[in-house]
């Protein structure tokens, strides 16, 4: 009797066991499920750059993702290494992934409006980010004033005493939208001023190279020039380097923007005259923003928008303020923001200047 009572007593045991066993199986798999249904929750976004030669790029990308992640959304970041075919494979993968929003920094706004398209046609919102894709209509058109971009360059060179003068252009990729926008903004501030514009040039891909070697193969309208208008810091950094080994640099007044550490050490040094700072984490942050509102269609609100008309159709613009910075303003703009240090601004500079 004692035997059999024990052995009922283990049975019991044992079903009771074999009930938490499943009880527990059963509260993992409904986690498990719970976690994958959050997943599928989350809004995706597929993003696409044209490189990360261009200092700033990596700047946008980690402001983007850190924002868009705080917001709950999932961001896939593709790299196009400044292959528009490429980048085109890449639009179609995140097509074919679902995605809810495609960012996308282009490489040749033209040749990829067919791909915007058919990601709108799949029910995908498309963000052209900090360049244009004329004739796209995408969903949001995301980047500075680049028209004001190009009048502060301008602005900087009339107060520095540029006044019926001559000056070199060396421009960006001509398949970059926002380059006339820029130059139509520059050019307006030489012609009121009386500023003759002795050469245009443009720099296929962005190639900083590009420039460097202009300098070297049209020294004579260099030198003729009073001043030097690079499309960007990347351009400048060559073109700099270039009048160095001709003994003109801190000679010519040279321009840039998006503020790379190298063009703020160039000012402080005194071998370019400005640069403009482009807010670009507070550009990330708001795109990341915006198009986690297109993906819940939720409506685009706040002080920086604004309209664009892209020769289709006219579509929301989230249009951020860009910044002129020289010798004078730099520990305020550039310093006091956090955007560089102090110490690597004035690495080359025996004397830090005083606040």
């Amino acid at each position: 009797m004692k035997k059999r009572l024990c052995k009922l007593a283990g049975r019991a045991i044992a079903l009771f066991l074999s009930m938490a066993v499943l009880t527990g199986c059963g509260s993992s798999a409904q986690g498990n499920k719970s976690a994958g249904e959050d997943e599928q929750d989350k809004v995706q976004i597929g993003m696409c750059f044209d490189s990360f030669v261009i200092e700033r790029w990596q700047r946008d990308r980690d402001a983007f993702v850190s924002t868009a992640k705080e917001l709950g959304a999932e961001v896939n970041v593709q790299n196009a290494n400044g292959d528009v075919e490429q980048q085109k494979q890449q639009i179609e993968y995140f097509i074919k992934k679902g995605m809810d929003v495609i960012v996308i920094i282009s490489i040749d706004a033209e040749a990829l409006v067919d791909s915007v398209k058919k990601a709108q046609d799949a029910g995908i919102k498309v963000i052209a980010y900090d360049r244009a894709i004329p004739n796209a209509a995408a969903d949001l058109y995301v980047s500075f004033d680049n028209t004001k971009v190009g009048e502060l360059m301008g602005e900087a060179m009339v107060d520095a005493g540029l006044i019926d003068g001559k000056v070199v252009v060396i421009n960006g990729s001509p398949k970059d939208q926002n380059v006339p926008m820029v130059v139509a903004g520059f050019t307006s501030v030489m012609e009121k001023n009386g500023n003759e514009i002795l050469d245009e040039y443009y720099c296929d891909g962005w190639k900083a190279e590009l420039a460097g070697d202009y300098v070297y193969k049209h020294l004579d309208k260099v030198s003729e020039a009073d001043a030097i208008m690079c499309g960007n810091d990347d351009l400048a950094s060559r073109v700099v380097y270039a009048l160095s080994e001709k003994r003109l640099a801190g000679k010519k007044l040279v321009t840039g923007q998006d503020a790379d550490l190298e063009a703020c050490q160039r000012i402080v040094e005194g071998t370019q005259l400005m640069t403009v700072y482009k807010p670009i984490e507070k550009l990330a942050q708001k795109a990341a923003e915006a198009a986690v509102a297109l993906a819940e269609d939720k409506e685009l609100e706040g002080e920086e928008m604004s309209i664009y008309y892209d020769g289709a159709k006219t579509i929301p613009y989230l249009k951020i303020e860009p910044v002129a910075v020289t010798k004078e303003n730099i520990d305020e703009v550039i310093i006091k923001s956090g955007f560089h240090l102090r110490e690597d601004v004035y690495l080359n500079v025996t004397k830090f200047q005083s606040n």
